[in-house]
C-alpha cells in the first residue's frame, strides 16, 4: 500500500462474465455475430476491489466462490492479473456466471446466471481484521456479514445489499443506488435513512441526500477517451467514493473522485482496462 494511502475493503460478491461485442441487441428471433468475446471475473464486490486497489495500493476484499473450476479461475485472474487477492468462503455449487451484451452506444445489457454466492460471517475469514479499514464497501452478504462490516471506519453500501443491511439491523454512512433501477430504488425504500443517499443517474450525474434533511448533487465526469461500454462504471464510482471519504474527502470532493473513477470506466472495454489509477 502506498504511503498515507486509506486502508479499504470490499465485503460482496464475484461473478465469471462472458461478455459479447455486437453492435446492436438482437430483436426477439434474431440471431447476430459478436464483433468480439471475452471473459472476466467481475460483478460489483471484484470490480470495486480492483478499482480500491489501483486508488490505495491494496485493497482486502471477502467474498465466496463455487467450488468449480469457473472460481478456481475467478480467484487466480484476480490475484495474477489485477493485484487482488480475494480471501474467499467456497461454495459447494456453482460460481455464478452472468452474459452481458456491449452495443455500439457503450450500453451494457446484462442476463445472470444462477444463485449469488455471498459471504457469511460464519465463514472463516478475516472479520476481524475489517475494524482496521478506513473505509469498506458492502455489496452481499448476511446480516453477521453486513455486522462485520459495519466496523468499518465508513461503511459505504449498495442499496442490492438492502436485505442483509436489514437483517443485520446495519445502518451505512452512505447508501449507493441508481435513480433508474427499479429494485435499487425498491431497497432504498425499506431501509432507515443512512447519513447520505447516493443516487446515481449515468450521464446526468446524480443526487444526495443527507439524513438531516440537506440535499444536493453533482456533474459526470468527462470521460478522458471516446465511450467503450459502461459495464463496472457504477461500482468504480462507488469504490472511488469509498476510497475518497476513507482518505479524508468531504462529500463532494469524493463524490467528483467516483466520477472521475465512472469516467474513466467507460473508456477501457470491459470493466478493468481503463479504471482511474491515482496517477492518471
Amino acid at each position: 500500500m502506498s504511503a498515507g494511502a486509506p486502508r479499504v475493503a470490499v465485503v460482496g460478491h464475484v461473478e465469471w462474465l462472458d461478455f459479447a461485442v455486437v453492435e446492436r441487441l438482437p430483436a426477439p428471433g434474431e440471431i447476430v455475430n459478436a464483433i468480439e468475446h471475452f471473459e472476466e471475473p467481475a460483478g460489483g464486490g471484484a470490480v470495486a476491489a480492483v478499482q480500491l486497489r489501483k486508488l490505495a495500493g491494496a485493497a482486502r476484499f471477502l467474498t465466496a466462490l463455487g467450488d468449480d473450476a469457473l472460481g478456481e479461475r475467478a480467484a487466480r485472474e484476480l490475484r495474477e492479473r489485477h493485484g487482488v487477492d480475494p480471501h474467499a468462503a467456497v461454495r459447494r455449487r456453482a460460481t455464478r456466471r452472468a452474459f452481458t451484451h456491449l452495443d455500439a452506444r457503450a450500453e451494457r445489457t446484462i442476463t445472470v446466471l444462477g444463485e449469488r454466492l455471498v459471504p457469511h460471517a460464519e465463514d472463516p475469514l478475516p472479520w476481524a481484521e475489517l475494524s482496521s479499514a478506513d473505509g469498506l464497501y458492502f455489496t452481499g452478504g448476511d446480516g453477521a456479514a453486513a455486522r462485520a462490516a459495519r466496523a468499518a471506519r465508513v461503511l459505504v453500501a449498495s442499496a442490492r445489499a438492502h436485505g442483509a443491511l436489514l437483517d443485520g439491523g446495519v445502518t451505512p454512512d452512505v447508501l449507493v443506488a441508481s435513480a433508474t433501477d427499479a429494485k435499487e430504488r425498491a431497497g432504498v425504500a425499506e431501509l432507515p435513512a443512512p447519513r447520505w443517499l447516493v443516487m446515481t443517474d449515468g450521464a446526468r450525474g446524480g443526487r444526495w441526500e443527507a439524513a438531516d434533511g440537506d440535499t444536493g448533487s453533482w456533474a459526470a465526469a468527462p470521460p478522458p477517451g471516446p465511450p467503450v461500454d459502461a459495464y463496472g462504471c457504477g461500482d468504480s464510482f462507488a469504490a472511488g467514493l469509498t476510497y475518497g471519504l476513507a482518505a479524508g474527502m468531504d462529500l463532494s470532493d469524493a463524490l467528483a473522485l467516483g466520477a472521475r473513477c465512472g469516467a474513466h470506466c467507460l473508456t477501457g472495454r470491459g470493466p478493468y482496462a481503463a479504471q482511474l489509477t491515482l496517477a492518471s
